[in-house]
């Protein structure tokens, strides 16, 4: 079975080349937002014109960058999300509601120390995996039907 799977949340660990090296051989095609943190918050002013107030800053970067993370949200077969041990994702826990509210199936990346934060969103999801390769393992096994 091909799979369209989307890569959303934390952005500063390699929990996304992770999961894609271990499902090496599978027919996934995989996106996600983009991970390069720069680019991602100047895109706006660097795009549309400096803002001098960094609430129109960001809200600038946060518009154009929302137009490839729906999209890709509702192309996907499947969300993973992960949510890191050192940042607050308020934009990870949007996406994971977002792909909920569109039906999709959602695989949690999340430590243990999360699990009462995250408790309305693990309860949306289909799996709360703990590490990158049960992600990869769950992925293989719903593209392969094999363990």
């Amino acid at each position: 079975m091909r799979l369209s799977v989307y890569l959303a949340g934390e952005i500063h660990t390699d929990w996304r080349e992770a999961v894609i090296a271990a499902c090496e051989g599978l027919e996934i095609d995989w996106s996600g937002p983009v991970t390069d943190h720069a680019a991602s918050d100047d895109c706006g002013v660097e795009i549309l014109g400096a803002e001098e107030d960094k609430f129109w800053h960001d809200r600038k970067g946060a518009s154009l960058n929302s137009i490839r993370i729906r999209t890709g949200i509702e192309r996907c077969d499947v969300l993973v999300v992960c949510f890191g041990e050192k940042y607050k994702q308020w934009n990870a826990a949007f996406d994971a509601g977002y792909a909920a509210a569109l039906g999709k199936p959602i695989i949690v990346l999340q430590p243990p120390e999360h699990d009462h934060a995250l408790k309305e969103v693990d309860a949306a999801a289909s799996a709360v995996a703990r590490t990158p390769e049960q992600v990869a393992r769950a992925l293989r096994y719903v593209t392969t039907a094999k363990l």
